[in-house]
């Protein structure tokens, strides 16, 4: 019976040891495997217009129109809508994400009312966020006519986060890609916050005054026009050149490095010089709705899920189970040792009582 006893008591010592060893290894080894961003992501962001604030736009048909001067439409409800997916290559280390983009009024069909269509490819770390060393490491399509819907992509080099900020995101500056500009400059931390509840890091980005002309020779970013257009006085041709500035502010959950809210004031204008703005083509503030923001901790939530899984739940039951084990198996391993050690003696006291006989 010692002997079973003490089997078990092994038995138990060897599995709490082990039970112990895995609570160490899994936050340290396993987690390090988990906290990826994952590759099966499909992800619809919408973006609106804010309600009372100034939302301009260009009609550009009063562009080409023989008669009367450039038209600015003033309230015009915005939308902007991006589909993100995984694309190949993708793997352990490595995903490539492609995201298409499109801007429209939504105070017209949606064919009439389309502004903007892009198509953007980035290869990253799934773990930083950051663009692969690689070159190239993207690509660009922009649709000349939004509603043909045609583009050639062009390779693109790119440094700096994008749609994902890194696992563990800290409290700093990162450099950010811009789209438009196809530059890359610093989004600050502003603030530390809570969106329904979930603690969030605010970032904020400004792109300067950008000539949209040194960015893509595209005709639309520089026109000469009759000065009647551009509601100046004359008769001579007047050359605009398009420039671009934007504010945008993200809040991302730091331990996934999701952003959960988004928002850009947007402006896009034509003028004689960077300082004059003869006429607005696009200025509005255009922030993610509810049902995106919603969309977007669910999707979060499950990577917490999990990251709570392996770095808390699951280290701390096979702590309490192992130290359970341990302590159950040496206290067996006691007892049965000190059974064996009280019988060792009977037979001796046996012998003696029988001498005195």
């Amino acid at each position: 019976m010692s002997n079973v006893r003490r089997l078990i008591a092994c038995i138990l010592v060897g599995l709490g040891a082990l039970l112990l060893a895995a609570a160490v290894m899994i936050p340290t080894y396993t987690v390090g495997k988990v906290a990826k961003t994952p590759l099966d992501l499909r992800i619809t962001t919408v973006a609106k217009s804010v309600p009372g604030e100034e939302s301009l736009v260009l009609d550009a048909k009063s562009l080409t129109a023989t008669e009367g001067a450039a038209v600015v439409n003033t309230n015009v409800p915005l939308v902007s809508q991006r589909f993100l997916t995984v694309e190949e290559p993708s793997d352990a280390d490595e995903m490539t994400v492609q995201a298409g983009q499109t801007l429209r009024r939504d105070d017209r069909d949606p064919k009439d009312g389309l502004l903007t269509a892009s198509v953007d490819r980035v290869t990253i770390d799934r773990v930083t966020g950051a663009p692969i060393d690689a070159s190239p490491n993207g690509s660009i399509a922009v649709a000349a006519d939004p509603k043909s819907g045609a583009s050639i992509p062009t390779e693109s080099q790119r440094r700096g986060l994008q749609y994902r900020f890194p696992i563990g995101t800290e409290k700093k500056s990162y450099p950010y890609f811009d789209l438009n500009a196809r530059a890359t400059y610093d989004i600050d931390f502003i603030e530390e916050s809570e969106i329904k509840g979930v603690p969030v890091y605010h970032f904020r980005q400004t792109i300067p005054v950008t000539n949209m002309w040194d960015v893509v020779k595209h005709p639309s970013h520089q026109l000469a026009l009759p000065a009647a257009k551009w509601g100046l006085e004359g008769t001579e041709p007047v050359t605009m050149t398009r420039f671009y500035t934007n504010t945008r502010d993200v809040w991302v959950e730091p331990r996934t490095g999701a952003v959960l809210k988004g928002g850009e004031s947007l402006h896009m204008y034509y003028g004689r010089s960077a300082e004059q703005v003869d006429v607005n083509i696009l200025k509005s503030h255009l922030v993610f709705d509810e049902e995106t923001i919603d969309a977007q901790m669910a999707v979060t939530q499950e990577s917490l899920d999990k990251l709570d899984l392996f770095g808390k739940t699951l280290p701390i039951i096979l702590g309490i189970l192992g130290a359970i084990f341990l302590f159950g198996g040496a206290i067996l391993g006691f007892l049965s040792a000190g059974s064996t050690s009280g019988r060792s003696f009977d037979p001796p006291t046996e012998r003696i009582r029988s001498s005195n006989l």
